[in-house]
């Protein structure tokens, strides 16, 4: 079973302020408008793999980094 939305948003969220970025420095390392981080940290929208793919090159992080809070 995979993880709800709002798992996911606490995971990106975690992972953005441990390495003391902001929602809007994350933003635009991602090249993402910041309000659609600030929605994806609320659980508030589904994501494509595309902004997937740019969250984690954004957090220089793995998939399972964003799936999986005991990595």
């Amino acid at each position: 079973m995979g993880i709800s939305i709002v798992e996911f948003g606490k995971r990106v969220r975690s992972l953005r302020r441990a390495q003391g970025l902001t929602q809007e420095q994350l933003a635009e390392a991602a090249d993402l408008n910041p309000r659609t981080v600030q929605k994806i940290e609320a659980g508030q929208i589904n994501i494509l793999l595309t902004t997937l793919a740019r969250i984690q090159s954004a957090l220089n992080c793995t998939a399972g980094e964003l799936f999986d809070a005991e990595r």
